[in-house]
């Protein structure tokens, strides 16, 4: 589906480090800022118990889980959007993404250097938020004398000259371009379409000590009361014991958790919100041969999901033959829950929802 999450924040973090543990794709990793020049990317299987549970109803020989996309950014420092550190470079790279996970350090360790020379989350992200506003009025700027210089000659463009202002002046107090009011499909165009780095969602992920992982500390508080004003989530990780987990056996891991006082490992977390953040959902196809796990954005119609599996299912739709994770696991049987009545033969305005087990009807 093309979703991605990109990994942000100041050198020195724990990104790459968290990063390699995520896709075990080898990033370097390295006690100096800058380690990280191109943008490294992973694909990240999403763990799903429903799988397991289809796979027992159907007897499946094969599973394919489904996956996010994870972008592993440089880490920016102050002076980024005027090309400190490659800046301009790094920004261009968040652009690309479609939501930012946002690492901040949330541990002292006088053996990993810190870019500004100490650890505080608050002043960490405004750096990184200065920097994302600065380089998204330069991008206003562009498109305001553009369309003033339209609006000129052609009142149509007013409208949109007077959004660019109304933007450009909510930025200017420190404002992310997330909380602009706006108040009619065309202004919601004129966002969508600036790509501004600031509109982007976000999460923030606190790096802390092994010892502090299941109980937080005062930085992770700071990061949490931050996030609490932007409506924005919070995950706290060990980027050291993630990468301590990637590296175990997988029937070993959960032991290792366990002793750590964990349920789930802190990346399985990221994985988890990184999928709401995008505003993804799953859905599923089911058989003898194969459990198929599927991403679709929140919204999408029957149509658009036949499309992620081939786009001839799209183009030929007919009908989708849906049934529910939570009925098929009640009762047990595809049979019995056509008996129950709760197989739904769909049309072309059916909402997709999270869970959904399809077969779908089409012309070749």
């Amino acid at each position: 589906m093309g979703f991605n999450c990109g990994i942000v924040g100041l050198p020195n973090v724990g990104k790459s480090t968290l990063f390699n543990a995520i896709t075990a794709a080898g990033a370097e990793a390295a006690n100096y800022p800058f380690c990280t020049i191109e943008p490294n990317v992973g694909v990240v299987l999403v763990a799903d118990e429903r799988i397991d549970k289809l796979v027992s109803v159907y007897g499946s020989k094969k599973i394919v889980p489904s996956s996010i996309e994870f972008v592993d950014i440089a880490g920016l420092v102050k002076g980024a959007s005027k090309g400190e550190g490659l800046g301009n470079q790094f920004l261009s790279h968040i652009r690309d993404v479609d939501a930012i996970a946002h690492v901040v350090r949330c541990f002292d360790d006088p053996n990993v250097i810190h870019v500004d020379g100490s650890v505080n989350p608050k002043r960490d992200i405004e750096v990184i938020e200065t920097e994302l506003i600065l380089k998204d009025l330069d991008t206003i700027d562009k498109k305001s004398r553009d369309a003033e210089h339209r609006a000129k000659n052609d009142k149509k463009a007013r409208p949109e000259a007077d959004f660019y202002i109304k933007v450009k002046d909510h930025l200017a107090t420190g404002r992310l371009a997330r909380y602009v009011v706006v108040h009619n499909e065309e202004e919601k165009l004129f966002l969508r379409d600036m790509h501004l780095l600031t509109n982007k969602p976000v999460m923030y992920v606190c790096n802390v000590h092994e010892k502090e992982i299941s109980v937080g500390n005062a930085y992770v508080e700071e990061v949490r009361e931050i996030a609490a004003k932007e409506g924005a989530k919070v995950v706290i990780v060990s980027a050291a014991v993630e990468a301590e987990v990637a590296e175990l056996p997988a029937e070993e891991r959960s032991g290792f958790l366990e002793g750590l006082g964990l349920k789930e490992s802190g990346l399985q977390q990221v994985v988890r919100e990184g999928m709401e953040l995008l505003g993804l959902i799953t859905f599923f196809t089911a058989g003898p041969k194969e459990v198929h796990a599927w991403t679709l954005r929140k919204g999408a119609m029957a149509p658009e999901a036949a499309g992620v599996i081939h786009t001839d299912f799209e183009k030929g739709f007919i009908r989708a033959e849906i049934m529910k994770c939570d009925d098929l696991f009640r009762l047990k049987t595809e049979a019995a829950v056509k008996e129950n009545g709760l197989l739904h033969v769909e049309g072309r305005d059916y909402v997709m929802e999270d869970g959904d087990i399809c077969h779908f009807r089409f012309n070749v």
